[in-house]
């Protein structure tokens, strides 16, 4: 039990000492990775640049400790930072206090949420949003992303609430840009851009923030009109438990959900991505409470949401990350760097965050993935769209939800019509399969088969009839018996008893049988309980399909024997 609760229990009682080294090297180049990264995603997030840094030092450590991803690196990502940002703005009113409040009490909601989570049991919530719209989704963000920043790189102010406000205002103050910030802006970018392509796994950026540091401080750059970072308090984070102000709670509860849906879905992709490509297998209930625990910690101390991005963790994995020993050191690295070293990043020049949030966005648009779905599949392809423009049109927040709403409806749209076939006997076989797909299946004079590809609920029940009652209409008159194969259909609720009731009726008012087969155990209690046995005669699991058809078969023969006697 402490194993599975614990996971650090089982891999550091037997940790390899051999390990030690590679997970050393990893969690320093994390290190190296996260600090300049986070502190832009905390600016993304409208709060002071430490608190990035506080949500890789104290949720690293946690999901070392609970998590069960070997290479996931918790932290800030640039989804849930500018979700933060975006929302909080309009409830903080300005007050930088109450924005890092609003803030961390998200965080804990959030934790609260993830935990209540994994005590029931959802994890199988990752599965209500679809990987099409999670495509559309993170396109939207990263154009709504991109959009905050290119100001700083053009050395402009900015400003606009909405996607196309942000668009004029830029538009607008383009001839104000300043080219000495552009050119330093464009030139980090790509340099970024050329280290992740020819130096995959090496922290670049770190390289890039130290000498943007040194040109400002020693050279005329300094003067030159460059935004900078400030002063980075010294020291960890001192525990703070965020105010609650009650007319915060409408706003955060909805904006903790979305944090908490899109959160658990980057970290289970990223953890099961990674899992499988170095030979191990996740838990993905387990990372719920590793989640909801780094979270709690994190907003406790001056925090706010953190998850296991893709980016991050990608980094740890190519520095050679064996074990979660590596976030142990990379969170002792990050607490030296807090406790000696915030002095060099007070010169540190704003674009140069907006660069690396830049380069670090471009993954977050799958363009190979929209043009396979544009040629396999429209219908997916015009779904991702529409949660792109969403996240576009009417911001992140809602964008979250959009995309939520967007799979549950999805969701029930397949399961409200599932596909009802119309069988036919494969020619030289006793074995029956859907005439749709296999036109030269044989029809058998007088006999209709049918199986539906789902279970009978409330919800399906009358399109599943609907469409059985216009194939029986659509039939002559020599249609005397309707076979329904219940082997595709693993439950069936009353509404689904009673609806075969009503065919059975309906029919026999044409003139027509209705037989069942291959019902299920449960199945068969439910239609008993209906009183079909009584109607339809013995519901068996023994009857074969063919031998059901041989006996109607040979029944309609006696029949027009007898008729011709007659």
């Amino acid at each position: 039990m402490w194993k599975k609760i614990f996971p650090a229990y089982g891999w550091i009682s037997v940790y390899p000492v051999r390990y030690l080294g590679s997970d050393a090297v990893s969690g320093v180049t994390l290190a190296a990775y996260a600090i300049p990264v986070s502190l832009a995603y905390a600016t993304l997030a409208g709060l002071p640049p430490q608190y990035g840094i506080y949500g890789y030092l104290l949720g690293g450590i946690l999901y070392a400790m609970l998590g069960t991803g070997k290479q996931i690196a918790i932290g800030p990502t640039a989804a849930v930072s500018l979700l933060i940002g975006t929302t909080i703005a309009d409830m903080a009113g300005g007050d930088i206090q109450r924005w890092a409040d609003i803030a961390s009490l998200t965080g804990l909601i959030f934790a609260g949420m993830s935990i209540i989570a994994y005590v029931i049991r959802l994890s199988g919530i990752v599965n209500f949003i679809s990987d099409t719209v999670l495509l559309g989704f993170k396109a939207g963000a990263a154009v709504t992303i991109g959009l905050t920043q290119l100001p700083k790189l053009f050395g402009v102010p900015g400003g606009g609430d909405n996607f196309f406000e942000h668009v004029i205002v830029l538009i607008e103050q383009l001839p104000q840009t300043d080219f000495t910030v552009l050119i330093f802006g464009i030139s980090a970018t790509a340099i970024i851009i050329a280290g992740e392509k020819f130096l995959p796994g090496r922290p670049i950026a770190i390289f890039v923030v130290i000498i943007s540091i040194i040109l400002i401080s020693v050279t005329s750059l300094g003067s030159a009109g460059f935004a900078q970072v400030g002063v980075i308090p010294a020291g960890l984070p001192e525990f703070h438990l965020p105010s609650l102000n009650i007319n915060d709670v409408d706003g955060v509860i909805p904006l903790a959900f979305a944090c908490f849906m899109l959160a658990y879905i980057e970290n289970v992709s990223a953890a099961k991505a990674l899992a499988q490509k170095n030979g191990y297998e996740i838990d993905a209930h387990q990372e719920l409470l590793a989640l909801g625990t780094a979270n709690l910690a994190v907003s406790l101390f001056h925090g706010y949401p953190v998850t296991g991005g893709l980016s991050q963790s990608v980094v740890n994995d190519k520095a050679g990350a064996k074990t979660p020993m590596s976030l142990l050191f990379a969170s002792a690295t990050i607490a030296l760097c807090l406790l000696f070293l915030t002095d060099m990043l007070k010169n540190l020049p704003v674009v140069i965050l907006a660069a690396i949030v830049l380069v670090a966005i471009k993954s977050l648009i799958d363009i190979k993935e929209f043009k396979r779905l544009y040629k396999v599949n429209k219908y997916d392809f015009r779904i991702a769209i529409v949660a792109l423009a969403g996240v576009i049109l009417f911001g992140i927040l809602n964008g979250v939800l959009l995309a939520a709403v967007v799979s549950l409806v999805l969701l029930l749209k397949e399961a409200s019509n599932p596909h009802v076939a119309f069988l036919g006997r494969i020619p030289g076989t006793n074995k029956f399969s859907d005439l749709a797909r296999h036109p030269d299946n044989e029809n058998i004079p007088g006999v209709l088969l049918f199986r539906v590809e789902s279970s009978l609920l409330y919800f399906n029940v009358t399109n599943i009839y609907n469409k059985v009652w216009q194939k029986v209409l659509s039939c002559d008159e020599s249609l005397k018996t309707v076979i329904f194969d219940l082997g595709s259909s693993p439950g069936v609720d009353m509404a689904g008893a009673r609806i075969i009731k009503r065919l059975y009726l309906n029919l026999k008012a044409k003139g027509i049988s209705l037989r069942i087969v291959d019902a299920y155990a449960g199945v068969r209690d439910m239609l008993r309980s209906e009183d079909l046995e009584h109607l339809l005669g013995r519901i068996s699991r023994m009857d074969t399909i063919n031998e059901i058809v041989e006996d109607c078969v040979n029944k309609q023969k006696s029949d027009s024997i007898s008729e011709v006697k007659k």
